[in-house]
């Protein structure tokens, strides 16, 4: 005897975040496009070589010199996956090169702050420490823990393959375990943030409970869903 299933036995759609760092073309000069991502890339680890890119170019930017960049960024590894809808580019030019289009925010995306980086010890992960407040706009990676001794703006963003520790008022983003560590948290003082995340499950400011706001907190991931628990006795 067969049983018969139903849709929402075969296709679920679930509560995960993918994190989309934006690639903002600002000059249609090839060789300092690829200098500059060249720096942007030394600058910010291998972590760019996992996160989806989205390419964004000023409206009306010649199709070829679209076509040389979009190879340029796959000859680095990059992994990309559109374009943003802002740059306006025709649906037969982004066919051919495999890329969809992404509708971004206003703000056009988050540069990404340079961290403090530590020399490199074979087998041993770094941990970033860092000791100013971190500004709407910033976005601070780190391949390990990641501790931040102040405040984190609105509009900010921390990521961390590890924990996040936040000793002060958390208003940003905070997302742990970045590339799959279920194990990763996050500690922080005073939690107001815009999105918490352990290993892609997240809150938005909308699902935190009421009475843990604005209170010292830890985040961790039981069975697919964010736990929040105040770090008070």
């Amino acid at each position: 005897m067969s049983v018969e299933q139903t849709d929402t036995e075969v296709v679920e759609f679930k509560g995960r975040m993918l994190m989309v760092t934006v690639l903002q073309v600002k000059q249609a000069a090839l060789d300092k496009v690829n200098q500059a991502l060249l720096a942007q890339l030394d600058d910010a680890h291998s972590w760019l070589n996992e996160v989806a890119l989205v390419l964004d170019f000023p409206p009306n930017t010649d199709e070829v010199f679209i076509h040389e960049v979009v190879s340029m960024v796959r000859l680095h590894g990059l992994n990309l996956v559109a374009v943003s809808a802002a740059s306006q580019v025709a649906e037969e030019v982004l066919i051919p090169l495999e890329l969809g289009v992404v509708a971004l925010s206003a703000s056009g995306g988050r540069s990404v702050a340079k961290t403090p980086t530590a020399p490199q010890v074979t087998g041993v992960i770094e941990t970033v420490v860092v000791e100013q407040p971190v500004r709407s706009g910033q976005q601070i990676y780190s391949r390990g823990d990641l501790i931040v001794l102040n405040s984190v703006s609105t509009g900010a963003e921390l990521m961390a393959e590890g924990h996040i520790h936040v000793y002060g008022n958390l208003r940003g983003r905070a997302m742990a375990g970045v590339r799959g560590n279920e194990a990763a948290r996050i500690f922080c003082q005073r939690l107001n943030a815009e999105l918490v995340s352990v290993a892609g499950h997240y809150y938005v400011a909308d699902d935190l409970p009421e009475h843990l706001q604005n209170k010292a907190v830890q985040i961790s991931l039981h069975v697919e869903a964010l736990e929040i628990q105040p770090l008070e006795a």
